[in-house]
């Protein structure tokens, strides 16, 4: 079968991103050396510049040219293995200036949401663009992702980090600053949202103009941290109306180590980062029929509260008040790494180097 012209992909423009993702090292590039422990640091290459470590130094040099996984000697002697580090290693070296939704929660949100090409997302809150790079991904350049932030240097972070990783604005991201309740019927028109993901402190206050903008089938899906976010969620959207039942999971990843006959679990493990709840959008004027399965003993017994109108802060749910010297100097540090993207690959500032954490 021949495809319509209109079909074809042109080889010369690819995807924003690939072609930072293949070929030889280039100054700009973020590169993961691997010392002889295992140990991790993420550096910035610029031409002229070295890595130190305790023990010496890794010429940038010595890697600019270099095919990805290339081994560099230090000047100890030592063997560093270099490559360029993936989307889920970017994303726990990068400047953050609020938590980042680790890669084994956006793995989950990307499949379970059914982020597909082309769709129209919207993603609130942007947090340091963790999540947000994901969904660009699957989005891809036809798509849309709209994400709305309440804080101005979070949304700064975030934007200098998916440059830094893409290289570019990425033309499917539109990040807007203000309450998503306020914001999004002036940004989106009713039904033309695809999928939605939010990840803040109280979703369940965005019911109601999330489910006007959502496509009839959409999904919702919500990245809460306690179990009484969770539960206020799926109480909410039942009461409301309008949306399937609510699904709810956590996902654990532990680790196995591989050396001969010596196989066997990794003695630390990722743990509890967050809960997952999905919901999807019912069409105009359609509830979801009664459930047969009657509710467990006690589920709505005298000690069940439906609603309790709270204001709640980060600190509430056990999350670090961060300083506005550090997001400065994180701002500060984002930009220099998105800057080292620029056409000579020479960061005005350099970014600080060192182990990844």
């Amino acid at each position: 079968m021949t495809l319509p012209a209109d079909d074809l992909t042109d080889p010369a423009t690819p995807p924003t991103g690939a072609d930072l993702r293949r070929g030889p090292f280039r100054a700009g590039d973020r590169v993961q050396l691997t010392d002889p422990k295992g140990r991790l640091h993420t550096i910035t290459l610029e031409p002229g510049k070295t890595f130190h470590t305790h023990r010496g130094h890794v010429r940038h040099d010595d890697l600019i040219g270099a095919p990805d996984g290339t081994v560099v000697q230090h000047s100890s002697g030592a063997d560093y293995l270099a490559l360029r580090p993936l989307l889920s290693d970017y994303v726990l070296s990068m400047p953050r200036g609020a938590q980042v939704v680790y890669p084994k929660d956006a793995g989950q949100i990307v499949t379970y949401a059914d982020i597909f090409p082309g769709a129209t997302v919207v993603e609130a809150g942007v947090g340091s663009g963790a999540l947000s790079m994901s969904l660009l991904r699957a989005v891809g350049d036809q798509g849309r992702l709209y994400s709305f932030e309440r804080r101005a240097d979070f949304a700064e972070i975030a934007q200098a980090n998916g440059r830094a990783f893409f290289g570019t604005d990425h033309p499917a991201w539109t990040v807007t600053l203000g309450d998503l309740v306020e914001m999004l019927p002036v940004t989106c028109a009713p039904g033309s949202v695809d999928r939605v993901v939010l990840d803040m402190l109280a979703p369940w206050e965005c019911l109601d103009v999330v489910g006007e903008a959502l496509a009839p089938g959409g999904v919702l899906i919500c990245y809460v941290a306690t179990t009484t976010q969770l539960s206020r969620v799926a109480e909410t959207a039942r009461r409301a109306g309008g949306w399937t039942e609510p699904v709810a999971w956590e996902s654990l990843v532990r680790g196995w180590h591989l050396e001969g006959l010596s196989v066997r679990p990794e003695h630390r493990m990722h743990g509890h980062t967050g809960f997952l709840v999905t919901l999807r959008r019912l069409a105009p004027g359609v509830d979801a029929p009664l459930r047969k399965k009657r509710p467990a003993p006690g589920a709505y017994g005298e000690d069940y509260t439906p609603v309790v109108e709270e204001e709640w802060s980060p600190e509430d749910l056990g999350e670090r008040p961060v300083s506005d010297k550090r997001l400065r100097r994180t701002a500060r540090d984002a930009r220099a790494t998105a800057d080292a993207r620029g056409s000579d690959g020479i960061p005005d500032e350099a970014p600080e180097e060192g182990e990844q954490p």
